[in-house]
C-alpha cells in the first residue's frame, strides 16, 4: 500500500508557494489563443471549429462510450463496497451543511448553465428534434428527454468522479490537492516532475479558457436582461462594464475564501433560483408542467441506456455530434476546476455521501428546473404560439425574459433574474479563480490572495479582450476540443483511485 502514496512529499511540493513551472506552462497554453482570437478572431473561430468537428465526427463514439462508463463507475463508488470509506480520518467531520454544501454543488456546477438554457434548449429540440418531425407532440416529448439527458446524470458523474479522486487522495493521506496526484499510484515520482507539472497546467488552461467564456456568456445575458427591463443598450460597451465589474467582484470573492465568499454567493442565487421556480409553476401552467415533467421523467428513465450509445451512424445527420458530444466535451472542459472544488469543500464526507449527493441531488433538481422553466416555455410556444422558439435563435440569452414577459410581475422577476445570473456566473468564476490558485500553489488548499489575484486578473481581461473583439467562442471551443485529452487522463484517475481502494 506504501508504494500507492508517497511516504513522503518533496521539499520544494511541500512548500506551497506559487509553482512557476505550472503557471509559465499554463500561460504558454492559454496567451496563444487570446492573442490569436484578438488578431484573427475569423480564422481563430473556423480553425478550431474545424478542430472541434474532427473529434465530433471521428471520435463521437469514444465521448458516448467513455462518458456511459463515468456513469457506470459513479453508481459504483456511491453503492459498492468502497461506499463506507471517508474523505479524510475517521473522525474528521463535514465542514458545510447539507443545505450549504448542495447550493455550492449545484451553483458551481451549472448554475449560469441551467438559467442560460433553461427555457431554450426544449424550444431548439421542440423545432429541431433528433428523430422525427418538428413541432409534434412526439417533438416535445423529445426535447424534454433530451434536456433531461444532457443535463441529468452524465455530467454530474463526470464531475463527481475527478472531485472523488482528488478529495480521497488529499484528504485521506494529507496530499496536493491537485489532478497529477491522483495518479501517483501510476506515475510513481513522476508526479512530481515536468509530467505532474504539465498536467496541472493543462488543468489550469481547462479552467480559465471555460470560466472566459462563461464569463463573457454571462455579461450577454445580464445585458439582455437590463435591455429589456431598463432599455441599456446591448452592445460591447455596456458588456465590458459588466465584465469589468464582476471581475472585481468574484475575484474579491475568492480573496475571502469560500466560507465568506463563495458560499455566500452559492446560496443567494441558490434560493433566487428556487423563488423564480416557484413563481413560474404557481402563476404558470401548473398542470401542464407537472403532467410533462411526470412524463418526461419516465421517457428518460426508460430510454437513458439507448440514449447514452446513440452515435445516429445510419442517418449521420450530425445532431448527436452537435449536441450530445458538444455537451460531453463540455462538461469534460470544466471538470478541472468544477472536481477539485467540489473536492475542497467535501472533506468529512463518506464516498457513498460524496457520490450520492453529487450525482443524485443535482441531477433530480436540474430535472425540476428544466420541467418547469422548459416546460413553461413549450407551454406558451404550443398552445399560446408565442413565437419564442423563433426568438430564441436569434439570441440565446433572452430566452428566460421573453418567457417572464408572459407572467405577471415582468420587471421584479426579471430584476431577480438578472440578479440570478449574476450570482451564478460570479460564483463559477469564483471558484474557478480559487481552483487555478489552488492547482498553481502545489495543490494549496487555502491559496494565496495574490495568486488568486493574478488569475482573477488574467481572467477578466482575456474574458474583456475577447469579448470585444469576437474571440469569445474560439476560445469556448479550444477548452472544449482540450476535454479530449483530459478524458483520457480521467480514465487513469479512475484507475488509479481503484488501485489505491483495492490496496488498503
Amino acid at each position: 500500500m506504501m508504494a500507492l502514496v508517497p511516504e513522503d512529499l518533496p521539499g520544494d511540493i511541500k512548500n506551497k508557494s506559487l509553482d512557476k513551472k505550472v503557471l509559465g506552462i499554463s500561460l504558454l497554453m492559454l496567451l496563444p489563443f487570446v492573442i490569436w482570437g484578438v488578431v484573427a478572431s475569423r480564422s481563430f473561430e473556423k480553425a478550431l471549429n474545424k478542430c472541434l468537428a474532427f473529434f465530433t465526427t471521428y471520435f463521437d463514439w469514444s465521448y458516448l462510450l467513455i462518458a456511459a462508463g463515468f456513469v457506470i463507475f459513479a453508481v459504483w463508488m456511491a453503492f459498492g463496497r468502497f461506499g463506507s470509506r471517508k474523505l479524510g480520518n475517521p473522525e474528521d467531520k463535514p465542514e458545510y451543511s447539507l443545505p450549504e454544501w448542495y447550493a455550492m454543488l449545484f451553483s458551481v456546477g451549472m448554475g449560469i448553465g441551467v438559467l442560460f438554457w433553461g427555457v431554450a434548449e426544449p424550444l431548439y429540440h421542440y423545432i429541431a428534434p433528433p428523430l422525427g418531425s418538428p413541432n409534434t407532440p412526439e417533438a416535445a416529448d423529445l426535447a424534454m428527454r433530451y434536456t433531461f439527458f444532457h443535463w441529468g446524470l452524465h455530467p454530474w458523474a463526470i464531475y463527481a468522479i475527478v472531485g472523488l479522486t482528488i478529495g480521497y487522495f488529499t484528504y485521506k493521506y494529507d496530499l496536493p490537492c491537485s489532478v497529477s496526484t491522483t495518479l501517483y499510484p501510476l506515475l510513481k515520482e513522476k508526479t512530481w516532475g515536468t509530467l505532474g507539472k504539465v498536467i496541472d497546467a493543462f488543468a489550469v488552461f481547462a479552467t480559465i479558457g471555460g470560466v472566459v467564456t462563461s464569463i463573457g456568456l454571462g455579461a450577454l445575458q445580464i445585458n439582455s436582461g437590463l435591455n429589456l427591463v431598463f432599455s441599456v443598450p446591448a452592445n460591447k460597451n455596456v458588456q465590458l462594464i459588466i465584465v469589468v465589474l464582476s471581475t472585481l467582484l468574484f475575484t474579491y470573492s475568492a480573496i475571502r475564501g469560500v466560507s465568506r465568499g463563495i458560499k455566500i454567493f452559492s446560496e443567494a442565487s441558490f434560493y433566487i433560483g428556487i423563488a423564480l421556480m416557484v413563481f413560474l409553476f404557481i402563476f404558470g401552467p401548473a398542470r401542464f408542467i407537472l403532467r410533462l415533467f411526470t412524463q418526461s421523467v419516465g421517457s428518460y428513465i426508460q430510454n437513458i441506456i439507448p440514449m447514452s450509445f446513440w452515435t445516429d451512424a445510419v442517418r449521420g445527420s450530425g445532431w448527436v455530434g452537435s449536441w450530445t458530444v458538444f455537451y460531453w466535451a463540455w462538461w469534460i472542459a470544466w471538470a478541472p476546476f468544477v472536481g477539485p472544488f467540489f473536492a475542497k469543500i467535501s472533506k468529512g464526507r463518506t464516498i457513498r455521501e460524496f457520490m450520492i449527493g453529487v450525482l443524485f441531488f443535482p441531477t433530480v433538481f436540474d430535472m425540476i428546473w428544466f420541467g418547469v422553466f422548459g416546460g413553461s416555455g413549450l407551454y406558451f410556444e404550443i398552445f399560446r404560439h408565442a413565437g419564442l422558439a423563433a426568438a430564441v435563435q436569434k439570441d440565446v440569452a433572452t430566452s428566460i425574459f421573453l418567457l417572464l414577459k408572459h407572467y405577471p410581475l415582468f420587471t421584479v422577476t426579471a430584476i431577480a433574474t438578472v440578479i440570478a445570473a449574476a450570482s451564478f456566473y460570479i460564483n463559477s468564476a469564483d471558484a474557478a479563480v480559487f481552483t487555478a490558485g489552488m492547482l498553481s500553489e502545489k495543490g494549496n488548499l487555502e491559496p494565496r490572495h495574490t495568486t488568486k489575484v493574478i488569475w482573477g486578473i488574467i481572467s477578466g481581461l482575456a474574458a474583456a479582450v475577447l469579448l470585444y473583439t469576437g474571440g469569445l467562442t474560439g476560445l469556448q471551443t479550444a477548452s472544449i476540443v482540450a476535454a479530449f485529452p483530459f478524458m483520457l487522463i480521467m480514465v487513469a484517475m479512475c484507475v488509479s483511485l481503484v488501485k489505491l481502494l483495492n490496496s488498503e
